[in-house]
């Protein structure tokens, strides 16, 4: 047990809907049993924070346990230990230079960043001692599941401006039994809590663009990309156009194109710093405290701004980088969404046709769907201009059609079947299989015997190419995968029609 004289000083006065959200929350935690999980939403910029750390002191008041607080950047644990420390909580920072803690008793909370308390735990299960309640910030990120093992008996509060996992594999529903709505962007900007934020975008050809295995745009092929001349030049006019004179910040996908548009922007005579994660701490500091102290500053970087930086006067965010994932896109943008006594406006320049993907930022989200849904969400997505194709089915040439008068000319869009079939909760896999039986049914219906069959099957062969490739796309496979997705395709319906005409 904690000492029982918890502090009585004065909290921080919250705003109303802080004050809510608190009420709301903590009256669900009374109602939870043991090792039942809440999430939490709020965006960017609502105070999620000083949220929770209210959480936290009227937890310990009526429980009279100890809270853990985890992170997965020492910024956000400093800043965390920061505020509670305001609450009167005397609180302890659990960063790679603590090896124990003989002496507990003197605390009434912990922050932690998870990967250093992993290996505390790995070493001592018993490394931290009477824990009611386990606070987890940013919890869209699943790194901190490999810990919440160690703590028993106790509930788990997450809270996320994004309550979409980063790993699609591991939904939040497995790990939060129900979900909590705050405010709503457009409603923080009614009430004055958030900046407007006003979206320009630039039409960027992203076709060179590769997805990896993890579902994200890859580095290399941006690095590909942004770092060409004519991207480069049009960062320029955007910047010309729109942001000059402002402080900006530029988010990149990798180091080669940032210190490419530090390049650029310094030869302008522009004032430009470069900032990635090979920086030393000493350095990190010194380019931030330019940054704040640059009226005009520009500071280009890598997506380590994304969470735990905190610079209010910031007036223009630049997407220089395309990205498929819905929280990256709120994190980048709410780094200007800060309000200001002179701010209540900032500028978005998109250069990733991100606002085309996603809607623009302060569009409504259903939060409670995309946290019960979230394959059905992620695949749901706007699309970017070059797939273009994926609305359509192949365009069949007339005298090929003029073969299959007997068939229905219903159109097979494959994007939809997909789409279909993950609503329903069905595998993937059975578009492909309603492909087979469409053209096996087709063919079946306009050939007289084996020989014509199999002149049809051959005619069909490059609409058949087309469908698996759009599966492929929806899928994100390679096109060796592809390849053989079609071999195997082309090998199935040829049995179907040897079966159907020959026996």
């Amino acid at each position: 047990m904690i000492d029982s004289s918890i502090p009585t000083s004065e909290p921080r006065k919250l705003y109303p809907f802080q004050e809510q959200a608190v009420n709301n929350i903590f009256n669900r935690l009374i109602e939870l049993p043991p090792n039942a999980n809440l999430l939490f939403q709020l965006p960017t910029g609502g105070g999620k924070t000083i949220i929770f750390s209210e959480i936290a002191r009227r937890y310990m008041e009526k429980f009279k346990r100890k809270v853990l607080i985890l992170t997965h950047r020492i910024e956000l644990s400093k800043q965390t230990s920061d505020v509670l420390e305001e609450l009167g909580i005397k609180n302890k920072v659990i960063n790679s230079e603590v090896k124990n803690l003989p002496q507990q008793s003197e605390f009434q909370s912990f922050t932690a960043l998870v990967e250093t308390l992993n290996n505390r735990l790995q070493e001592n299960d018993q490394f931290l001692e009477d824990i009611g309640l386990v606070i987890v910030d940013e919890a869209h990120n699943n790194s901190f599941r490999k810990i919440f093992h160690y703590f028993n008996d106790v509930n788990i509060l997450g809270v996320t401006a994004t309550p979409l996992s980063s790993n699609k594999k591991l939904p939040l529903y497995q790990t939060y039994s129900d979900l909590i709505v705050g405010e709503s962007i457009s409603n923080l900007i009614e009430q004055g809590y958030l900046c407007e934020g006003n979206t320009y975008t630039f039409d960027v050809n992203l076709s060179s663009l590769r997805v990896g295995s993890n579902g994200e745009f890859t580095v290399g092929s941006h690095e590909m990309l942004y770092t060409q001349a004519i991207m480069q030049s049009k960062l320029i006019d955007a910047y010309e156009e729109i942001g000059k004179g402002t402080k900006t910040l530029i988010f990149n996908a990798g180091i080669l194109t940032s210190r490419a548009v530090y390049e650029t922007l310094k030869k302008k005579g522009l004032p430009v710093r470069h900032l990635d994660s090979t920086f030393s701490d000493k350095d990190r500091a010194e380019t931030l405290e330019w940054f704040r102290n640059t009226k005009d500053g520009i500071l280009t970087s890598v997506s380590i701004l994304t969470t735990g930086f905190d610079e209010p006067e910031v007036e223009t965010i630049m997407l220089n980088r395309a990205t498929k994932s819905l929280t990256l896109y709120h994190q980048m943008i709410g780094r200007g969404s800060r309000v200001l006594p002179n701010k209540k406006q900032f500028k978005i320049i998109d250069l990733g046709n991100n606002s085309r993907r996603f809607n623009l930022w302060q569009y409504p989200i259903d939060w409670k769907h995309v946290f019960v849904a979230p394959h059905l969400y992620l695949e749901h997505r706007y699309k970017d201009e070059w797939d273009y194709e994926m609305e359509n089915d192949y365009d069949m040439p007339a005298e090929i059609k003029e073969r299959f008068l007997n068939s229905s000319a219903e159109a097979f869009i494959v994007r939809d079947r997909y789409l279909m079939a993950l609503r329903k909760g069905q595998k993937p896999q059975i578009v492909l299989d309603e492909s087979l039986e469409d053209h096996f049914a087709r063919i079946k219906d306009n050939a007289s015997d084996f020989d014509e069959a199999f002149e049809l099957f051959n005619l069909l062969s490059e609409e058949m190419k087309y469908r698996v490739k759009q599966f492929g796309k929806c899928i994100n496979a390679t096109n060796n995968h592809s390849d053989w997705q079609y071999q195997t395709y082309a090998s199935k319906l040829r049995r179907r029609l040897m079966n159907y005409f020959v026996e």
